[in-house]
Formats: structure tokens, C-alpha cells, sequence
């Protein structure tokens, strides 16, 4: 009986995974510094929000939410740097909140 290892009880059955969420947005960068973010996705989003990280500053028209079709406006000051990224936060119907890095 020495050679018989503990037994151990099998392993949970794993939790079926949801589909990744889409990213709603997509940045118009013609006009660069000016920035369009625009609402792809077919949801009102909530709680939009516009930060900067970086050496650089940013000026946002950023309403409270944002319809299918719409944008958020986003103006960088100076000249981007390597380490500024634009992070927009939003919220969807379901409550959950977002994140989304816009390198430049």
C-alpha cells in the first residue's frame, strides 16, 4: 500500500466563458491633435469619460453619453509623446465599465 498516491477529487467543471465585448469605438485620426472617438457599437454608452497619460494634455468635449453615430471630441496639446495613451471609460447598458487605451 506504500505505492498508492492520495487520490484527489476531480477537478471542477469549467465555467462556460462569454464572447469577448467588441471595442464601440473607433478614433478618427484626420485631423490629428484633433480626435474624433465615435460610437460604433449600437448602444448608448454612459459615462463617457476622456483621460490623458503622458507628457501631453488633452482639452475633451466629452458628454455624458454617447448614441450610435456619435463622438467624443479630443484635442491633444503639444506634441504626443511615445508614452501618452488617451483612456476612455465608459459604462454600456448592463452596468459593467470599460476601459480602452488609444495609443498614438
Amino acid at each position: 500500500m506504500r505505492h498508492l498516491r492520495n487520490l484527489h477529487a476531480p477537478l471542477p467543471q469549467l465555467q462556460t466563458r462569454r464572447t469577448a465585448y467588441p471595442v464601440p469605438w473607433v478614433v478618427d485620426r484626420s485631423a490629428a491633435p484633433h480626435y474624433r472617438i465615435v460610437n460604433t457599437g449600437a448602444q448608448e454608452l454612459r459615462g463617457v469619460t476622456v483621460s490623458i497619460a503622458g507628457s501631453s494634455d488633452v482639452r475633451v468635449s466629452s458628454p455624458a453619453s454617447v448614441r450610435p453615430g456619435e463622438a467624443v471630441r479630443a484635442n491633444v496639446i503639444g506634441e504626443p509623446a511615445r508614452d501618452t495613451v488617451l483612456v476612455l471609460r465608459w459604462f454600456p447598458p448592463d452596468g459593467r465599465e470599460y476601459l480602452w487605451q488609444i495609443s498614438f
